[in-house]
């Protein structure tokens, strides 16, 4: 299967709405993003430059249209237009949901989620730059009981983040580079923000998992996890995530036509883990790898 970026649809960003969201895939029965058996909407857009991103997909706010490769059948003219495609060779990345739209979605996995404990997982890109969609989007699914859960990278205004928090059982958050120069400069991230973000969510209570990207010549160094350690034990947060890099991401960069910059960066050994968890553990943190 092979895909080409073939047209950038030159729409704009969806507008921060309560009643509409701009998503790019719907992924159901992931084990790996909060508790339980769980349906994981991915929002399209992402303010930051994580060298590593797997999901590259998920940067552009705008709608894409690319190519099949394996289905195409070269038609002549070609339209290059995924509603006329004949073969489906043409197809969208995004696409604009309503919260009823979305309700009724996420609605239909409602028996997994109540026999394994699990829920939606809001994920992206970054689903802060549609904070207020996502937010009331998770008031109605706390009516039917639901367990909720957002990732975040946590670098967005206070009052952005909190109330969409506060609708979450879990907010599973991410701590990057923990030098603010280098968070800057590589990731194009506000450390302080994100850090006093994270102590707000604490204060206010919220259910806030902690987690690290283990990635070689960035995040995976005994200095950077000595800061994480850090700034975690006076919050007194004893949950801590480690998710080593790897190459999954490398045939969606290749698929699109963009560069891969991390295609020669080999992902952590066992030992490299385990040193990051023992590092840990030594301080009193429960770990899981992955998750």
């Amino acid at each position: 299967m092979i895909l080409s970026v073939v047209q950038r649809i030159s729409c704009n960003v969806v507008e921060a709405r309560a009643d509409m969201a701009r998503i790019f895939n719907i992924q159901r029965y992931s084990l790996n993003d909060g508790r339980g058996i769980r349906t994981v909407v991915f929002f399209k857009g992402c303010p930051h430059s994580c060298p590593w991103c797997a999901n590259p997909e998920s940067i552009s706010p705008k709608i894409e249209t690319v190519r099949r490769e394996s289905k195409c059948l070269h038609c002549a003219p070609c339209l290059r237009d995924a509603d006329e495609c004949p073969s489906g060779a043409f197809e969208r990345i995004g696409r604009d949901v309503t919260l009823d739209e979305l309700e009724h979605e996420v609605m239909k996995d409602d028996v997994f989620f109540r026999s394994s404990g699990g829920g939606v997982t809001l994920s992206g890109g970054e689903v802060l730059m549609q904070a207020s969609f996502a937010t009331h989007f998770f008031q109605r699914l706390r009516r039917y009981g639901v367990h909720t859960a957002i990732e975040t990278a946590g670098d967005a205004p206070l009052s952005r983040l909190l109330p969409l928090a506060r609708q979450c059982d879990e907010v599973l958050f991410d701590l990057k580079m923990m030098d603010p120069d280098q968070a800057r400069a590589s990731l194009a991230i506000n450390l302080p923000r994100v850090l006093d973000n994270f102590l707000q969510l604490v204060a206010a209570g919220v259910n806030v998992i902690p987690r690290v990207p283990l990635i070689p010549g960035h995040t995976l160094n005994d200095t950077n996890m000595a800061r994480v350690l850090a700034f975690l034990i006076p919050s007194g947060i004893r949950q801590l995530h480690l998710l080593p890099f790897h190459q999954y991401g490398e045939p969606k960069y290749r698929l699109l036509e963009q560069e891969w910059g991390m295609r020669q960066v080999t992902p952590p050994t066992e030992d490299e883990v385990a040193s990051m968890r023992q590092m840990a553990e030594r301080e009193g943190f429960q770990v899981t790898v992955g998750g």
